[in-house]
C-alpha cells in the first residue's frame, strides 16, 4: 500500500516543502495538496518546488476541478511538470467544492467533469483533443508523457462515472464499510464499461492521528483534531441528499445519517482543527471516517483497507502533530504495511 501526505498550500510554501521532503524520506510515495485557489496559495507553483527537491514523490491535487482553469491551461501545467521532473504527477479532479462555493459560484456538472478529464488527459499526454468544441494539441509535449486521472467521488453517478473513465478513485473518508461499498460501485461500473476494474487504482483519504497511547484524553484530542474532516465530506453528503433523498436507497444511511444537525459551512474555516461549523459532527463518525490512535491501531485500520482492495492511503495533515504524524508513520505504520 502506498502512503501519501496531503496540505494546504499555506504560506510559508517552504514548510510545506519540508514537510513533504520529510515525507519522502519517510518513505511516503505522494505529495498532495489541496486546490482552492483563493484559501490558499497556488498550488502548481508550489509542486515544481516540492518536485525538484524531491526524488521520487508523485505530486498532485486533492481535487482540482473543471472551471477554475481552462482545461489546456490544467493539461500545459502537468506536461510542463512532467517535461521537467519526469512522469512525477497525477490529477486528482472533482466536481469542485470550495473552489467554487468560495468564489460564489456552482460545482461543475458530472457531464463538464467528464468532458474536462478527457480533455486534459489527452492534451498532457500529447494527443488531439476538442476543447469547447476547437481541436486542439500541445505540440512540445513528448512521446511517453503520461497523467494519471484520478476523480473524487461519493454519489452513485459519480461513482460510475468514475469507474467507466478515471484511472483513479479518490474517497475522502476511511471508513471500511463505505469503503466497501464505494470500491465495489467503481469497480462494477468499470466492468460494465469493458474495463479490467483492477486498472483503477484506489485512493482513500482522511485525517491521521498518530497518539502515543489509546487513553481517553489521547483520543479525545485526537478526535477535536480531526472532527473538521466529517464538516468537509458533509458538504459533500448534503449535495447527495439534495440530488437523491435520504431514504432512496441510492446512497448508504451509513454516509447520510450524521448530517441531520448541520446547519451551514463557512469555508474561510474549511479544512481547519477547531472549525466551528462542525460541532454537529459525532464521536463515531471522527472514528469512523478518519484514523486515529497509536500507531499498531493505524496499522489494523490500513491493513482492513488494503484487503478492501485501496492502493493508496493519503493522510490529510491538517492538525497540530503534522511532523510527529509524518515520523510515526515513517517509523512505525509503513514498515508494518510492508
Amino acid at each position: 500500500m502506498d502512503i501519501g501526505l496531503v496540505l494546504q498550500t499555506d504560506p510559508p510554501a517552504s514548510l510545506l516543502i519540508e514537510r513533504m521532503k520529510r515525507a519522502e524520506a519517510a518513505g511516503f510515495t505522494h505529495g498532495w495538496t489541496f486546490d482552492s485557489v483563493v484559501l490558499w496559495q497556488e498550488p502548481f507553483v508550489v509542486y515544481s518546488r516540492i518536485l525538484a527537491e524531491t526524488e521520487r514523490m508523485v505530486v498532485g491535487p486533492m481535487v482540482t476541478n473543471p472551471s477554475t482553469r481552462t482545461w489546456e491551461v490544467t493539461a500545459s501545467l502537468f506536461a510542463t511538470l512532467n517535461d521537467m521532473y519526469g512522469n512525477r504527477t497525477v490529477c486528482g479532479i472533482g466536481r469542485g467544492d470550495s473552489a467554487m462555493r468560495v468564489a460564489g459560484r456552482k460545482p461543475a456538472t458530472l457531464g463538464r467533469l467528464s468532458e474536462a478529464m478527457h480533455a486534459i488527459k489527452e492534451l498532457a499526454e500529447g494527443r488531439e483533443t476538442l476543447v469547447d468544441g476547437t481541436a486542439m494539441r500541445i505540440p512540445w509535449v513528448k512521446e511517453g508523457a503520461s497523467l494519471p486521472v484520478w476523480m473524487g467521488a461519493y454519489g452513485p453517478k459519480a461513482l460510475d462515472l468514475t469507474g467507466r473513465q478515471a484511472d483513479g478513485f479518490i474517497l475522502q473518508l476511511a471508513d471500511p464499510y463505505l469503503t466497501r461499498w464505494m470500491v465495489k460501485a467503481v469497480r462494477d461500473a468499470a466492468a460494465a464499461a469493458g474495463r479490467d476494474p483492477d486498472d483503477v487504482k484506489i485512493c482513500v483519504a482522511a485525517p491521521a492521528y498518530v497518539t502515543e497511547d489509546d487513553s481517553p484524553q489521547a483520543l479525545a484530542h485526537a478526535r477535536e483534531q480531526c472532527r473538521w474532516f466529517g464538516g468537509m465530506v458533509g458538504n459533500h453528503v448534503a449535495d447527495l441528499v439534495g440530488q437523491y433523498g435520504e431514504s432512496s436507497g441510492l446512497v448508504p444511511e451509513a454516509l447520510t445519517a450524521y448530517i441531520k444537525e448541520r446547519q451551514g459551512y463557512d469555508y474561510r474555516h474549511h479544512g481547519r482543527s477547531g472549525n466551528p461549523d462542525t460541532a454537529f459532527v459525532p464521536d463515531e463518525i471522527v472514528d469512523r471516517f478518519c484514523v486515529i490512535g497509536p500507531p499498531e491501531a493505524q496499522v489494523e485500520k490500513l491493513r482492513q483497507l488494503r484487503d478492501l482492495g485501496v492502493d493508496q492511503f493519503a493522510v490529510y495533515a491538517m492538525h497540530d502533530a503534522v511532523e510527529s504524524t509524518i515520523d510515526a508513520y515513517g517509523t512505525d505504520v509503513i514498515p508494518a504495511l510492508g
